[in-house]
């Protein structure tokens, strides 16, 4: 117990000191600074973090000998299923035991449990940045997403002075709709047979592993430059950018304008993202005092921030070159993904037994598109 209230009294304190960098940001009317959201982000994991470790204690306190015992002799269906898949994969199916066959047979082949599936989504999310970001439906049909915008080029809500007396006068703006639907993809991965030799080696996680790094890959490219025409649209798709005075290079003040162009309200989620070559050559620049534009931050896994916010680099953004679309400002949740099927995985054992491999195969279905520019910039190279 005493642990307990040392552990209650650390939250009061870290909760005393989040409510004050609230409320001295409200007092003057302000967002947060920089050094405030990262604080506020600490403070908030910390007492999190605390509620977890009660919550544990708590139910520590409360476990028996007996309950232990029946939790062992009895796994959960995650491991259940667990089990069941990697014995169909390693050709073992006939030594699981009675409840333990949980993989359904269909005319292709194995259908894995779900368990395993998710694992790979949360892998794909672990390691795509921009899928992580991004708003995330799983909706059957086609998704009608409600964007409100200006009637036309002059008709908008109005707000002005007005006189007692006098009737306002009435204007209006108007809900558009962006729709995602669906689009089909798939990947294969073979695993040799000769593995069912291997005891150190884990099938279950080569397979979560080796998917999710190619899945990841793929939803990377389509999310941040999918060409939207019968495919999914990227984020680079934002009507909201500037365009550079050269085809092949980019200026300190054209990065500034870039990120000028996201409002204060979404910049404190907002990143960067370019290619390798892209990143290699603002390196170089310097601001007017002679110092790098990119700065050090150990404290993010990339260990850089350009102008104060962090950057990813992908293999998947344009290089700079004539009317490329080479840099993406923003916060990513202005795209919107509609996972309408989630990954589902086959195994495919006689496929490929004439190459002593196994093949393990996953489908999903998904679209993806811009519904608030808002929150997204791209800088355009000149055209040539």
């Amino acid at each position: 117990m005493n642990r307990i209230k040392k552990l209650l009294e650390a939250r009061v304190k870290a909760l005393e000191e989040l409510k004050k960098i609230q409320e001295t940001a409200s007092t003057e009317e302000r967002a947060y600074s920089d050094e405030e959201q990262k604080r506020f982000a600490e403070l908030e994991k910390q007492i999190n973090d605390i509620d977890a470790t009660i919550a544990a204690e708590e139910r520590a306190a409360n476990i028996s000998i007996v309950d232990a015992v029946k939790t062992e002799s009895q796994p959960s269906q995650e491991i259940l299923e667990e089990r069941a898949f990697e014995a169909y994969v390693m050709g073992r199916s006939s030594e699981l035991r009675a409840g333990e066959q949980n993989i359904t047979m269909s005319n292709n082949g194995a259908i894995i449990p779900v368990t395993i599936a998710n694992r790979i989504i949360k892998k794909v999310t672990d390691i795509c940045p921009v899928f992580r970001g991004a708003i995330h439906y799983n909706v059957k049909g086609t998704l009608k997403i409600p964007v409100w915008g200006k009637a036309n080029s002059t008709h908008d809500i109005a707000v002005g002075y007005q006189t007692e007396f006098t009737e306002i006068t009435a204007d209006s703006g108007k809900f558009t709709s962006v729709d995602l639907s669906g689009y089909l993809a798939g990947a294969l991965v073979l695993i040799g047979k000769s593995v069912e030799n291997n005891g150190s080696f884990s099938v279950v996680n080569f397979i979560v592993n080796q998917m999710a790094e190619e899945i990841a890959i793929f939803l990377e490219k389509e999310l941040l430059t999918g060409a939207g025409s019968n495919a999914a649209q990227g984020a680079v798709h934002t009507t909201n950018g500037i365009t550079a005075a050269s085809a092949t290079a980019v200026t300190s003040d054209e990065l500034i304008t870039l990120q000028a162009q996201i409002k204060q309200a979404y910049q404190a989620n907002a990143c960067w993202t370019m290619n390798t070559a892209t990143f290699t050559a603002i390196k170089k620049l310097k601001d007017s005092d002679g110092k790098y534009l990119l700065q050090n931050d150990l404290s993010e896994g990339f260990p850089y921030r350009l102008l104060g916010k962090p950057v990813y680099i992908s293999d998947n953004m344009p290089a700079m070159a004539a009317g490329a679309k080479a840099i993406l400002y923003g916060d990513y949740s202005g795209l919107s993904v509609n996972m309408r099927e989630n990954i589902s995985i086959e195994v495919l054992r006689e496929k490929y037994a004439t190459q002593h491999a196994i093949g393990v195969n996953a489908w999903f279905e998904f679209d993806s598109k811009v519904t608030d520019s808002q929150k997204l910039a791209v800088l355009t190279m000149k055209a040539g």
